[in-house]
């Protein structure tokens, strides 16, 4: 008897538990985060509405809608020399003169969302991709090949307007060939958490970058994070890309990060930045702490990340051997105002060791400021 008692109560404990995690976890995740309804595109057209590679009718790929010229393309060898790296799928959408694909997402409105998607060009070196919501729209130029592999990722934040948001892919180039244009192979959505909290004895929002862009399981080379004039929501909660050049996002999954789930690589040496505005007391003396290193990922050469805070700046340099390499710095500055920036940027160009297409670039990481009459931890 008193062991069937003692069962039941196990059992009900249990269930208590289970459900108690599943809440607590429900409340902290994300509402929204993984690919769009079809956004890997391997749900095909049907044959019939298929000419050659051309999708005919407005909505024959499935789940999207489409306007101009676009084409259901496979990976590998094309015609006329052409070679299609797709990485994430057998299968993408190439986005031809004036070609669009769009999608209808049911959001909350006034809530920040971050789009996660593969884009790289195929023909021309100006096109661009046009990334929109009602309201609200970005011109990415695309020429700049990030990654060697055709595995180029962005993020674009946008704040939904309405509880029915339409985004949109276009292609607003028109070129010889009329199926120039850009490719796209998966595409993500993430709901932006409001600003983190503080952590304790840290003044610095997000100075792990665990709260981050959506980012690709099977395959990653990371995702670039736009600068501010391109899009006004940073996919990265607390952060500022304040430059002409993308910084990336990367994860534990497929590089070697200092700690925990993420970090920053800045791969646009002096023309890519991170900054922050913290809270800080006038004339206070504060201590900023963080890592610097490579990703494990053949990124070689001698760097130097600088960081700026209030008016004091601070050189670190290393030499990476592109195999995993990471140290700790320190700057001590004076607050002069109630608002302080600060700012990191790499002060060299760098590329993998053999694959001089790849750009890299040294891995930013625990970011942390406190009162300097704290001992650092």
């Amino acid at each position: 008897m008193h062991t069937k008692m003692a069962a039941t109560f196990l059992s009900i404990s249990f269930l208590l538990l289970h459900l108690f995690t599943s809440v607590s976890l429900a409340a902290t995740a994300p509402y929204l985060d993984g690919l769009l309804a079809n956004g890997n595109f391997e749900q095909s057209p049907r044959p019939s509405n298929l000419k050659n590679t051309v999708i005919i009718g407005k909505y024959s790929l499935p789940r999207w809608e489409i306007n101009g010229l676009v084409e259901y393309v496979s990976g590998g060898p094309q015609p006329g020399g052409f070679y299609f790296a797709i990485p994430r799928g057998a299968h993408a959408a190439r986005l031809g003169n004036d070609g669009s694909i769009s999608q209808v997402l049911n959001l909350q409105a006034g809530k920040i969302y971050s789009l996660t998607f593969a884009a790289t060009r195929t023909c021309a070196q100006d096109e661009v991709l046009t990334v929109s919501v009602p309201g609200q729209s970005s011109d990415l130029p695309i020429q700049t090949l990030y990654s060697s592999d055709g595995g180029d990722t962005y993020a674009w934040a946008f704040k939904a307007p309405s509880s029915s948001v339409k985004v949109s892919f276009h292609n607003p180039g028109i070129q010889e060939d009329p199926t120039c244009g850009p490719l796209l192979d998966a595409i993500a959505i993430k709901e932006v958490l409001p600003s983190p909290k503080y952590s304790k004895g840290n003044l610095v929002k997000n100075g792990e970058f665990e709260y981050g862009p959506h980012v690709f399981k099977n395959f990653s080379t990371g995702v670039l994070l736009l600068p501010k004039i391109q899009d006004l929501y940073s996919p990265l909660p607390g952060w500022i890309i304040e430059s002409i050049k993308p910084v990336k996002y990367i994860d534990s999954n497929h590089f070697l990060v200092p700690s925990g789930l993420a970090a920053i690589e800045l791969i646009g040496g002096r023309e890519c930045a991170i900054a922050q505005i913290i809270r800080t007391v006038p004339n206070k003396f504060y201590n900023l702490i963080f890592t610097i290193g490579d990703a494990k990922n053949g990124c070689h050469g001698t760097m130097t990340i600088e960081a700026f805070a209030a008016r004091s700046i601070l050189k670190v340099p290393f030499t990476s051997q592109g195999k995993g390499y990471f140290k700790t710095a320190s700057l001590r500055f004076q607050a002069i105002s109630a608002r302080t920036r600060i700012t990191f940027y790499s002060a060299f160009y760098h590329t993998k060791i053999n694959d001089y297409g790849h750009f890299c670039g040294p891995v930013l990481d625990n970011v942390r400021v406190f009162s300097a009459s704290r001992r650092s931890v």
